[in-house]
Formats: C-alpha cells, sequence, structure tokens
C-alpha cells in the first residue's frame, strides 16, 4: 500500500490517518496495527502507549503494508514507520 499521513491517535494500537485506505472493497480511515496489543483506555498503561503511539507517528508518514482483516471498521495490517520499521518492534 501506499503512504498515509497520521492524522489522530486513538489510543495506543488505533489511529486514523488520511488520505483513506482502500482494501478488498472497503476503505477507512482507522488502522489497527498487527503485531502488538496495547492496553485498552482506563486501564493500566493505557496512556503511557498512547503517548508512545502519538511520539512515534502522529503527524507523521507510515507505509501501510500487508493487511489481514478489517475489524470494526479498522484495517488491521502491518505499518511501517518513515525510517522502514514495523511499528510492532517499539512495542514487543
Amino acid at each position: 500500500m501506499a503512504m498515509f499521513t497520521v492524522v489522530k491517535i486513538v489510543d495506543g494500537d488505533t489511529f486514523d490517518v488520511n488520505p483513506a485506505w482502500q482494501w478488498n472493497g472497503e476503505s477507512g480511515k482507522r488502522v489497527r496495527p498487527a503485531g502488538y496489543d496495547a492496553a485498552e483506555l482506563g486501564t493500566r498503561g493505557a496512556i503511557t502507549a498512547t503517548r508512545r503511539l502519538s511520539g512515534l507517528i502522529l503527524g507523521k508518514k507510515v507505509r501501510l503494508g500487508t493487511a489481514h482483516r478489517v475489524d470494526r471498521g479498522r484495517l488491521v495490517c502491518e505499518v511501517y514507520c518513515s525510517n522502514g520499521h514495523n511499528l510492532k518492534e517499539y512495542f514487543n
């Protein structure tokens, strides 16, 4: 997939991109990176994970790689930072 700009961090493992992604006849702006699971909002560690994700990618370009599925409107896919590293490397 192409490059996308991260425009909003929802939580430690969900964010919005611009422009919208398109995959298997579906499209949207919300992305859920594959390969790691962050604490849910309201639980221990959630704020730290959200801040970390924000510092890594908010306002920056990311490449969306292999897509696995669409889950609740979020494209679950491999996400690569502008330096080429898979985003999950920063959370595992």
